[in-house]
């Protein structure tokens, strides 16, 4: 008689997609709606970005992003105002993002 292995341990792993239908149930649970920041708010994060490229300081970067809100931790390296852009650099993996201004929630020194 043989033995039927890691098989018998596997019972629902034949339906892969059932995972995936899973996975994108949850993630849709877990999205949240962009906010809506006011004038205020924006003119504080300009004043932060700007004070942050030019003394090359370390930032917070909190963003929107496919229904989530995104927090990381980097150095701005260009602001385009008119553009709606900045240019950031990772901490952690040193990987330059282009993202857009709009998207941006909250920015604060570290």
């Amino acid at each position: 008689m043989e033995s039927r292995g890691m098989k018998k341990w596997r019972p629902f792993a034949t339906m892969p997609e059932q995972y995936i239908g899973l996975k994108e149930m949850t993630n849709k649970q877990s999205e949240v709606a962009q906010p809506v920041l006011t004038e205020e708010q924006m003119e504080q994060m300009n004043f932060t970005l700007i004070e942050a490229l030019h003394t090359n300081k370390q930032v917070y970067l909190t963003y929107y992003k496919r229904g989530q809100c995104i927090t990381e931790t980097g150095y701005i390296q260009f602001v385009d105002s008119l553009g709606d852009l900045f240019i950031f650099i990772d901490d952690v993996f040193e990987l330059k993002n282009k993202m857009r201004l709009s998207e941006l929630i909250d920015v604060r020194l570290a």
